[in-house]
């Protein structure tokens, strides 16, 4: 069933397996005041499991762009289109959040971001190959985040 993220009163809800399953869905709430301020979309997220293929395309982009495989289980996902760009995220059990931000047009911005919630430690598969920025949140605490421009075709 899908959730639309609330981000006045912030739920746990589908997120509840998590070990920091409030900042986790502090994050998501984060993430859906940014869509709803920013192109007035409703954030609406699914469980992980009713939407495979958005889990495996984000998986895929990881897998082909920098050899990554997240070792956590995906606890959600979803996908937006606006202004000519496909966002799709996943949200994972351990406290991270995956988005792929792809421009439709030839030319114009990709990128994998990594979010990771407060309270949480940087998982072993990314440690190694990113530095993480800290950012404030009133939803949220304290955000590290990451991100790498993605190279090829990944429609």
């Amino acid at each position: 069933m899908s959730y639309v993220v609330d981000f006045v009163n912030v739920s746990t809800t589908g997120l509840e397996s998590s070990p920091v399953a409030d900042a986790l869905a502090g994050l998501r709430a984060n993430e859906a005041r940014y869509f709803k301020n920013k192109y007035d979309h409703v954030f609406t997220t699914h469980p992980a499991a009713d939407v495979p293929d958005l889990v495996d395309y984000v998986g895929r982009v990881l897998q082909e762009e920098r050899g990554l495989v997240i070792a956590s289980p995906p606890l959600e996902a979803t996908e937006a289109l606006v202004d000519g760009v496909r966002w799709t995220y996943v949200f994972y059990e351990s406290g991270l959040a995956v988005n792929v931000l792809y421009t439709l047009e030839p030319g114009g911005k990709r990128a994998v971001g990594f979010k990771l919630s407060d309270g949480m430690e940087v998982p072993d598969e990314l440690a190694d190959k990113f530095k993480f920025a800290r950012q404030k949140s009133k939803l949220a605490g304290t955000i590290r985040g990451s991100f790498f421009v993605v190279k090829g075709e990944h429609p």
